[in-house]
C-alpha cells in the first residue's frame, strides 16, 4: 500500500504586483481621505486583472468586443503617462481603432524598445479613426494634486476627439466625469489594444516633449530620465535648485525650494 504525503503538497500563490514610481506628492492625500469614487454601475462598471486572474495578458480584442455586445460602436481607449516624474506634465491619449485593426506588436508601450513605440505611434496615426492628446501642467499638478491632474488630462483628451466615443475604455481603477458608458481596467495597457494604442501615442509624446524641455533647462539630464526622480536628477536638483516645470508639491522638489529660498 502507497502512503501519499499531503503535507507540503499544496503552496500558496501570492499576487505579485508589478513595481511602481514613488508617490513623491505631498498633497495627494493631504488633509482628507482619498477614496476611489466610481459612477453609477448603470453607467461605468471596473475589472481588475491580477496575476492570479491573467497571469500571462495578452493584449487583443476582447473588452472591445465586449462593450460592442453591449451596443458599442466608437470605443475609446485611454491612458496617461507622467504620473511619477518630479518635472513636466502629465500626458494623456485617447484613441479609436477601427475594428480589427492589426498594429504589429501592438502592447503596453512600458514594454516596447523605443523603436518600436515610434513605429506604432506612426502606425496609430495613421490608421485611427480619431486619436488626440491632452496634457495637465505641473502647476495645475500642484494645485489639484497628480491623480484628479490625470483625471483631468484624460478628460481633456476625450474631449479633443474628432469623434465623439460611446464607450471608453480606461487604464487604472479610475473613470472619468463624462457622458458614456465606461471601463477602468487595471493594467488595461496590456489587454487592450485601444488602451495600448493610447499608451503608445502618450509615452512618445511626453519623451519628446523632455527631451525638448532638456534643451530649455540644460544640466537636469531631462532627455535621459523624462523627469523620474534618478540619481542624476537627485542631484540635480541639490545642485541647481528647481525650476519652474518642477512639481513643487513632490517632496525631493519641495525640499530642495527649502535650501534655495
Amino acid at each position: 500500500m502507497i502512503e501519499l504525503a499531503t503535507a507540503g503538497l499544496l503552496q500558496l500563490r501570492f499576487r505579485q504586483h508589478s513595481p511602481e514610481q514613488p508617490d513623491y506628492s505631498s498633497r495627494a492625500g493631504a488633509g482628507q481621505v482619498q477614496a476611489v469614487q466610481y459612477k453609477s454601475p448603470r453607467r461605468c462598471q471596473t475589472t481588475f486583472y491580477t496575476k492570479n486572474m491573467a497571469k500571462a495578458p495578452v493584449c487583443g480584442w476582447t473588452l472591445e468586443e465586449a462593450a460592442r455586445g453591449r451596443g458599442a460602436l466608437r470605443i475609446a481607449g485611454l491612458d496617461e503617462v507622467g504620473r511619477g516624474p518630479l518635472f513636466g506634465p502629465v500626458v494623456a491619449a485617447a484613441v479609436i481603432l477601427p475594428r480589427g485593426c492589426c498594429l504589429q506588436g501592438l502592447t503596453d508601450s512600458k514594454q516596447l524598445s523605443g523603436k518600436k513605440r515610434n513605429e506604432l505611434d506612426a502606425a496609430i496615426r495613421l490608421n485611427a479613426v480619431a486619436f488626440a492628446i491632452a496634457e495637465v501642467d505641473a502647476e495645475t499638478i500642484d494645485r489639484i494634486n497628480i491623480r484628479q491632474a490625470s483625471l483631468l488630462a484624460m478628460r481633456r483628451a476625450v474631449e479633443q476627439l474628432a469623434h465623439c466615443p460611446d464607450f471608453l475604455l480606461i487604464d487604472g481603477r479610475d473613470t472619468i466625469d463624462w457622458g458614456c458608458e465606461q471601463q477602468a481596467v487595471v493594467r488595461g495597457d496590456a489587454i487592450s489594444f485601444s488602451i495600448a494604442a493610447a499608451s503608445v501615442l502618450a509615452k512618445v509624446y511626453r519623451d519628446r516633449l523632455l527631451v525638448e524641455l532638456d534643451g530649455a533647462y540644460p544640466g537636469y539630464g531631462l532627455a535621459r530620465h523624462k523627469g523620474y526622480g534618478s540619481p542624476e536628477h537627485m542631484a540635480a536638483l541639490e545642485r541647481l535648485g528647481p525650476t519652474p516645470l518642477h512639481r513643487r508639491s513632490f517632496r525631493p522638489v519641495a525640499q530642495a525650494m527649502l535650501r534655495f529660498e
